[in-house]
């Protein structure tokens, strides 16, 4: 049977990148029936907003979507179309490993984090309003019932991938209340697991130092939203940049995949960009269909052809295209 799943190109070198991932997931295996559906930029005068309704409905129907990056303007211009898409359809956790590879020259070689950070709340959410014609308020909202429900996701995460520990970061020793009942939850969550998952948790200013001088010691990071964004970045670096960087923001009516990094418009049409990001968020999704096995030969497909650097992106040492780093993949998985 064909999953049908909503694939959403994006902005900027997005097209691109969705048309290698397309090629490559469709040599896995697994039959797929893509529903094609633009949003970004150029919707904007056609529906007056980069998010039209009938894509939202595409992704209600299908339950699951690939998504390329989308620009999100700097101070100005409409909200950001992953926060809308993150709000809207109650997308509550957002999850993004960070896993060294083999042919990356990193500080690094045996990074292996995955950080789970709440996607609906904190003052990611861009609640704001300006207070007189010179200064401008961010509302921070922390919930019991959002906490609990992002620190059971890490630690089942965790028990179905045999992982062997779960950090809550925060900064509940400044912000005693919002951040402290962020903490407090997941120590009752964790109570649940004890014996079987491993709980500690530290203050984020303190993780990012320990994250540079010790990753070894951390496994899967559950924090708000706002450090969470942050967070992953962090590790992001770690293993090679935001190039390598895959997403997934999942609830509990459906899932998007998406790579972190942003649209580069300026490289648009080129076919020079590393679509490595947006491959890896479509392994991620091949995990939530239920095709582990599946999942794992592409993975590995997409690390040798890295290793071998004979097929790779300018970014990643090498000066092959966009489409032919794709089909070295394509052709690593048929062999």
């Amino acid at each position: 049977m064909a999953h049908r799943v909503t694939l959403i190109p994006g902005d900027g070198i997005g097209p691109e990148l969705a048309e290698a991932t397309r090629r490559v997931l469709d040599a896995s295996g697994v039959e797929f029936d893509w529903e094609v559906a633009e949003a970004g930029e150029a919707c904007i005068a056609e529906y007056g907003t980069p998010l039209p309704e009938h894509v939202l409905d595409s992704i209600r129907r299908n339950r699951i979507a690939l998504k390329g990056p989308i620009t999100t303007p700097v101070g100005e211009g409409f909200r950001s179309v992953n926060v809308t898409l993150r709000q809207t359809l109650n997308l509550y956790a957002n999850l993004r490993p960070a896993r060294s590879i083999q042919g990356l020259e990193t500080r690094f070689e045996d990074v292996d984090l995955v950080i789970v950070r709440e996607n609906t709340e904190d003052l990611y959410a861009g609640i704001e309003h300006m207070v007189g014609p010179d200064a401008a308020e961010s509302i921070k909202i922390i919930t019991r019932a959002a906490s609990e429900r992002i620190a059971r996701f890490a630690f089942e995460y965790a028990v179905a991938n045999r992982r062997r520990k779960v950090t809550a970061v925060h900064k509940a020793n400044i912000m005693k209340l919002s951040d402290g009942l962020f903490l407090e939850s997941c120590r009752r969550v964790a109570a649940d697991y004890e014996g079987r998952i491993e709980f500690e948790d530290r203050i984020v200013d303190n993780m990012c130092m320990q994250l540079v001088q010790k990753p070894d010691q951390y496994d899967v990071l559950v924090l708000p939203n706002l450090y969470g964004d942050i967070v992953s970045d962090l590790c992001a670096g770690l293993v090679g940049g935001l190039g390598v960087a895959p997403g997934a923001n999942i609830g509990a009516d459906g899932a998007v995949f998406e790579p972190v990094h942003g649209s580069a418009p300026k490289y648009a049409g080129q076919n020079r960009a590393n679509p490595t990001a947006m491959i890896l968020s479509g392994v991620l999704m091949l995990r939530h269909l239920g095709y582990p096995d599946v999942a794992e030969r592409v993975e590995t497909a997409v690390r040798d052809v890295i290793a071998e650097g004979r097929t790779v992106t300018h970014d990643l040492g090498g000066d092959a295209g966009t489409a032919a780093f794709a089909d070295a993949i394509v052709a690593r998985l048929g062999s």
